[in-house]
C-alpha cells in the first residue's frame, strides 16, 4: 500500500515537474518574442502633411562672361579656379595683352607725330598771319603817304600831280591785294589746321579704342558668386572642355557664368495628381543630397501653370515645376546639386505620431500593436493624416510603446 502510495506520488510530481518546466518555456519564448521585436515610440506634438518630390538648386539670378569684342587672337594667360567663390570687380579671366600693347605703343606714336605735325601748322599760321598783318599795315601806310602827295597837287606842277595819282591807285591797289592774301592765307591755313586735326582725333579715338581693349584683357566679376566656366567647342562637340589657360577665345564668345548664391532657389518636379495640394505661399523643406543631414526650409514662390514633358525617362513623363526659395542658403550650395523637398501641403497641431511601419491592418481596420508587460496588444486607431514615413492617428496616448513588425502568433 505505501509503495502504490509512493508511487503515485512520484508519478503526480513529474507530471507537475513537466507541466511548469512546459508553462515557464511557454512564458520564456513570449517574453523572448516581445524584446525580440522592435519598438517605437508614439510623440505628441505638430504634425506636417507633406507632398515629398525631387528636383535640384538653381540661381535665379545669374551673369555671363564673354570675350571682349573686335580684339584679335585672345589667349587666356590665368583665370581663377572653377568652383570657386567669387566677389563683384574681382578678376576672373586674364587674356594675353603683348600685341594689344605693341598696337598700343603705335598708336600712341601715330598720336604724337599727328599732334606734332597739327601744332607746327599751327605755328605756321600764326607766323603767316604776323607777316601778313605787317604787310597790310605797310600797305595802309603806303596809301595814306600817297593821299598826302596826291593832296599837294594844287601847288604842285600838272605832271608831278599826275604821278601821285597814279601812285595812290597803285598803293590802294596793292592794299587790296595784300587785303585778299592775307584772307587767303588764314582761310588756307584754318582748312588746313582742321584736316590736321582731323587726323590728330582719328589717332586719338584709335589709341583710345586699343586702350580700351587692353582694358577688356581682364574680365571682373559682376557679383558675388561663384565662377562656372563653360564648355569650349574649339575641338568639337566630342573633345568638349572647360575653358582653360592656353585656350583662344572668339570675340564675344561666353567664357563662363557666375550664378548668385543669394538668389538659389529649389525647383521640384510635382506630379499632377498632387498639384492641388500645394499653392503658393506654403513652406517647404529642402535637404540636399550633398549634406542631408541639415534641412533648409523655404516658401513656394511660383508653379508653373501648366505641365512640362521630360523626356529623361521613358516613358516621359509629365510634371508641374513648383519654386521654392530659400531663407538662408548653405554656403557650400551649388547650383545644379540634387534634392529633396518636402512640400507642406498643411498644419496639423497636436497629432500622435508614429512611424509608417508601425501601422497594420486588422480585420480590414487600421491598428496598432502596443507593448504591455511584455506582450503586445492588438489597438484600433484612426489615422488622420499620412506621410511616406510617419503617420498621424488617433486612439493612443503619448509616449505609447508601438511594434514595428507584427507578432508571430498574430501572422499565425
Amino acid at each position: 500500500m505505501n509503495r502504490r502510495l509512493i508511487f503515485a506520488i512520484r508519478t503526480l510530481a513529474a507530471l507537475l515537474l513537466v507541466a511548469g518546466s512546459g508553462y515557464a518555456v511557454h512564458e520564456f519564448r513570449k517574453t523572448k518574442q516581445a524584446a525580440d521585436l522592435p519598438v517605437a515610440s508614439a510623440h505628441k506634438g505638430e504634425f506636417l502633411v507633406l507632398v515629398r518630390c525631387r528636383g535640384e538648386l538653381l540661381a535665379r539670378r545669374s551673369e555671363q562672361l564673354a570675350a571682349p569684342l573686335d580684339v584679335p587672337d585672345l589667349q587666356i594667360i590665368w583665370e581663377a579656379p572653377a568652383g570657386g567663390e567669387v566677389k563683384k570687380d574681382q578678376v576672373v579671366v586674364k587674356f594675353d595683352p603683348s600685341r594689344t600693347k605693341q598696337d598700343l605703343t603705335e598708336k600712341n606714336a601715330a598720336l604724337n607725330q599727328a599732334q606734332s605735325t597739327l601744332d607746327q601748322a599751327v605755328a605756321q599760321a600764326r607766323i603767316t598771319q604776323d607777316q601778313d598783318t605787317l604787310d597790310l599795315s605797310t600797305a595802309k601806310y603806303t596809301v595814306e603817304k600817297a593821299k598826302l602827295e596826291a593832296s599837294k597837287q594844287a601847288i604842285m606842277s600838272v605832271i608831278q600831280g599826275e604821278e601821285s595819282q597814279i601812285d595812290l591807285s597803285l598803293a590802294e591797289q596793292k592794299l587790296k591785294v595784300q587785303q585778299a592774301a592775307m584772307l587767303t592765307h588764314k582761310k588756307v591755313a584754318e582748312s588746313r589746321i582742321s584736316a590736321l586735326g582731323r587726323a590728330r582725333d582719328t589717332a586719338k579715338s584709335q589709341v583710345d579704342l586699343t586702350q580700351s581693349h587692353l582694358d577688356l584683357m581682364e574680365l571682373k566679376s559682376p557679383l558675388n558668386g561663384v565662377i562656372n566656366y563653360l564648355p569650349n567647342y574649339s575641338q568639337g562637340w566630342m573633345n568638349a572642355q572647360p575653358f582653360k589657360i592656353g585656350d583662344h577665345a572668339v570675340p564675344g564668345q561666353i567664357l563662363a557664368e557666375i550664378p548668385d548664391l543669394a538668389t538659389l532657389e529649389m525647383e521640384s518636379k510635382v506630379d499632377e495628381v498632387d498639384r492641388g495640394r500645394i499653392a503658393v505661399g506654403k513652406s517647404a523643406l529642402v535637404r540636399v543630397d550633398a549634406f542631408p543631414e541639415k534641412p533648409i526650409s523655404g516658401i513656394i514662390g511660383s508653379i508653373t501653370p501648366l505641365t512640362e514633358q521630360s523626356f529623361n525617362e521613358w516613358p516621359p513623363t509629365r510634371s508641374f515645376r513648383a519654386f521654392a526659395k530659400l531663407d538662408k542658403p548653405d554656403p557650400r550650395m551649388r547650383p545644379g546639386m540634387n534634392a529633396a523637398a518636402d512640400l507642406v501641403e498643411r498644419r496639423i497641431p497636436d497629432a500622435i505620431t508614429i512611424p509608417s511601419k508601425a501601422l497594420f491592418t486588422i480585420a480590414g481596420k487600421p491598428a496598432v500593436y502596443v507593448k504591455s508587460k511584455g506582450q503586445y496588444i492588438p489597438t484600433a486607431v484612426q489615422v488622420i493624416a499620412r506621410n511616406p514615413d510617419e503617420v498621424a492617428v488617433q486612439g493612443i496616448a503619448d509616449a505609447t510603446q508601438v511594434a514595428l513588425a507584427e507578432p508571430p502568433q498574430e501572422k499565425k
